[in-house]
């Protein structure tokens, strides 16, 4: 049955030991996501959203409950395995964009193909074109502090773009922008998702953010309390990236010679 879904999490539960207090982050939280999706999970402070993103980018495990990844059971891998599929499969954002200060743009993308053991010329080829996928083709040399803060995230989401990821988790994307910037960022989110079907989660706290996706996840006290269908998402126009059919992604970034 999970075959189907790109993300399924089956009744997952997550509790912490705070001194001799037992916290329950997660309550029994199933969801499924199907390809091409574009969500987001939302909810206040302390209602269990971040801890779902984290157990959904494999960077955390659940208590109890079963997390399959592109059908694959994730209880199941050791850490190096876990470590590859954060590596190659989940494309990640943050709301800080954690850019190395003294390097380009296109080294800073070029970074996660590194550590994959990419070619040179196969790194530097891939992170043009994710570079230009998001608008910056003209950017390439400017280092974060010659880049606006939305320009910074666009590299970011670069970055994430370059490793072809089954999935992008983007938390809080937007919580350091003005609202041109997100505006823009969200746009770029859109036009990823339409034109390549690119999965992509969302957490955030802002509703008109929310009101981009087609979906909304909505937590409190640990619980999905609701699922909904975005019927008509806002439209974010943003210039400068690569018209749809491109094919930058696929197969222009398919990996060469990696597993």
């Amino acid at each position: 049955m999970e075959n189907k879904f790109v993300v399924n999490a089956v009744n997952l539960t997550k509790t912490y030991q705070m001194g001799e207090v037992e916290v329950q982050a997660l309550r029994g939280a199933s969801l499924q996501v199907q390809p091409g999706e574009l969500m987001a999970i939302m909810g206040p402070s302390g209602s269990g959203k971040s801890t779902l993103m984290n157990i959904l980018g494999c960077l955390d495990q659940p208590t109890a409950g079963q997390y399959f990844l592109e059908a694959v059971d994730v209880a199941q891998l050791d850490d190096n395995k876990l470590a590859q599929i954060r590596g190659k499969r989940i494309g990640f954002v943050f709301q800080s964009f954690n850019l190395l200060p003294r390097t380009s743009a296109l080294s800073n993308v070029e970074l996660p193909l590194v550590y994959m053991g990419v070619g040179r010329g196969e790194r530097h080829r891939r992170a043009i074109a994710a570079l230009e996928m998001v608008g910056l083709g003209s950017r390439l040399h400017h280092k974060p502090n010659e880049l606006s803060g939305g320009q910074q995230q666009r590299v970011a989401i670069a970055r994430a773009l370059v490793t072809d990821p089954a999935i992008i988790m983007a938390d809080e994307p937007t919580g350091n922008l003005d609202s041109k910037s997100s505006e823009e960022i969200m746009g770029i989110f859109q036009h990823l998702n339409e034109a390549q079907g690119i999965t992509v989660i969302f957490v955030t706290h802002e509703p008109d953010i929310a009101e981009h996706t087609r979906r909304v996840i909505r937590l409190a006290d640990g619980a999905i309390v609701e699922d909904r269908p975005i019927l008509n998402p806002r439209r974010a126009e943003v210039g400068g990236v690569t018209p749809v059919g491109g094919g930058v992604i696929k197969p222009k970034l398919a990996l060469q010679g990696v597993s």
